[in-house]
């Protein structure tokens, strides 16, 4: 893995984890706390998009990492109220 390579995972990630931060309100973590809400969701997202065949651009890596991230949201939210 390249220097380069790191980098678009830290933008990428930054981005769906700050996008998944507003669509799932109450749920900031600082730029640091989104870089890894956004690298896990990109796991997540990857994981789904890659079990429907869905190819992956950079735009398509940003939305599918969003989606992931907007998922691990949601379950942080559940696992924190029960």
């Amino acid at each position: 893995m390249t220097l380069e390579s790191i980098v678009i995972w830290l933008i990428i990630g930054a981005i769906a984890g700050w996008l998944a931060g507003v669509i799932v309100k109450g749920y900031g973590f600082g730029l640091g706390g989104n870089i890894v809400v956004g690298i896990l969701g990109a796991i997540i997202g990857g994981w789904l998009f890659g079990a429907v065949g869905a190819g992956m651009g950079i735009l398509g890596s940003i939305l599918g990492a969003t989606l992931g991230a907007v998922i691990l949201l949601v379950v942080i939210r559940v696992i924190r109220r029960a």
